[in-house]
């Protein structure tokens, strides 16, 4: 037995000099990668994101096997898939509703990062390849969401995909290119068809460049403080099993929808054949797009429209600039904290707003919405980390959990 042992230790060193993979999860990902110890439950939505971005790949190598991207064929096939491939039912609900489930956990993310100030230094690049990442998954949930060739689909393509007429000069020539001629047809499924299946294996590039990032500052925590040596722990075992806990409770909620709720996200007008004759009453994007839908819709020009609309997401990558407080959580923050809760909350009325028909009250809330949103950007950050009086720091993560001496 000691021999086979030394054999197989023989092996794993052999292996392990030339291409270090066990060493190199460790470091990552084990018991060599030191972790501030006070991270609480919203943390766990990082690994819970790329668990669903596992989901994801999975279940869409299996549709791709049995759709077919043509405009007469492709709605057929999305019905065989449910009706006659085996379990194709389940697949195709864990991939529509998944990809919910990995906005709802993305969304999560971001606005934690924004709560404990996890864009500021020295995670600025951080930050940036997080929306990076973000953009990729909304350009593939966008061409994810053509391939059905629904009714929704069809003219979600087609208003979309139209906005960039409105670029000076070159407008048409884009909207050209993209449809592969001149309307929404099956060159248009095509080109979508091929990018929705690669920008999925770039946004595991993105997020690879994402982990490597965050493991060159370290993780941020709650208090916004940097985590001396003694406030550490290892990855594994400790965070591991939190956030296998966190995922079981996850997986629980996430497979009640897909097995009781699946088309509780969708849109009924998906289930019908598209058709360029006749146009829906209402188009509407995904939810997870329509703040950015309101605010689009809220401006009358279609230029400065689609100038904001592309700008609300942008401008996240000048976040580490236009937030000017020296101290990076919110639990040091009170006003801060407060107008935080009013830009979550005015990012829930622009997604209600982008669900309704753009006139009466939700234009108008839509119109007050997209002024805050960059109110709060350009104005409230920097005015607030000049004025604003922080509470005082902790000067460790041990000291803020001990008693004062009596």
């Amino acid at each position: 037995m000691s021999t086979e042992k030394s054999a197989w230790r023989k092996a794993y060193e052999w292996h392990e000099a030339r291409l270090p993979i066990v060493t190199w999860l460790d470091h990552s990902l084990g018991t060599k990668y030191p972790v501030p110890r006070n991270l609480n439950y919203w943390w766990n939505f990082g690994s819970l994101a790329m668990f669903m971005l596992a989901v994801m790949i999975f279940s869409g190598i299996i549709l791709a096997m049995n759709y077919t991207p043509h405009v007469t064929m492709a709605f057929d096939s999305v019905e065989r898939i449910m009706r006659d491939v085996n379990y194709g039912w389940l697949i195709r609900y864990m991939h529509a509703n998944g990809a919910s489930f990995f906005f709802i956990v993305v969304y999560i993310h971001i606005f934690r990062g924004m709560y404990y100030g996890s864009y500021k230094s020295p995670r600025e690049v951080l930050w940036w390849l997080g929306i990076l990442i973000y953009l990729a998954m909304m350009a593939a949930g966008f061409l994810g969401y053509v391939l059905p060739w629904g009714q929704m689909s069809f003219w979600g393509a087609t208003v979309i995909t139209s906005l960039f007429s409105a670029v000076p000069g070159v407008g048409d020539a884009i909207v050209t290119l993209l449809w592969g001629g001149f309307s929404v047809d099956n060159p248009t499924l095509n080109r979508f068809y091929s990018l929705h299946y690669l920008l999925p294996f770039v946004i595991v590039g993105l997020v690879f460049l994402h982990i490597w990032a965050l493991h060159v500052p370290g993780a941020n925590n709650p208090l916004g403080i940097d985590a001396a040596p003694a406030d550490k722990i290892p990855f594994y075992p400790y965070y591991v099993a939190k956030d296998v806990f966190g995922l079981g409770v996850f997986i629980v909620i996430y497979f009640i929808v897909v097995f009781w709720a699946p088309n509780l996200l969708g849109d009924p007008a998906n289930y019908e054949k598209a058709n360029p004759m006749v146009t829906p009453p209402h188009i509407v994007p995904e939810w997870y797009y329509l703040a950015f839908y309101a605010i689009l819709r809220s401006i009358p020009d279609k230029l400065t429209g689609v100038v904001a609309m592309f700008g609300a997401i942008l401008i996240l990558f000048a976040l580490p600039w236009l937030d000017t407080s020296r101290v990076r959580s919110a639990n040091f923050r009170p006003v801060f904290r407060v107008f935080f809760w009013i830009f979550v909350a005015n990012a829930a009325m622009l997604t209600w707003c982008g669900a309704q028909l753009p006139e009466g009250p939700p234009l108008i809330l839509g119109r007050i919405g997209t002024f805050w949103y960059f109110f709060h950007f350009f104005v409230l950050l920097p005015v607030l980390g000049w004025v604003e009086t922080p509470k005082p720091l902790p000067a460790s993560i041990s000291q803020s959990v001990m008693k004062p001496a009596e």
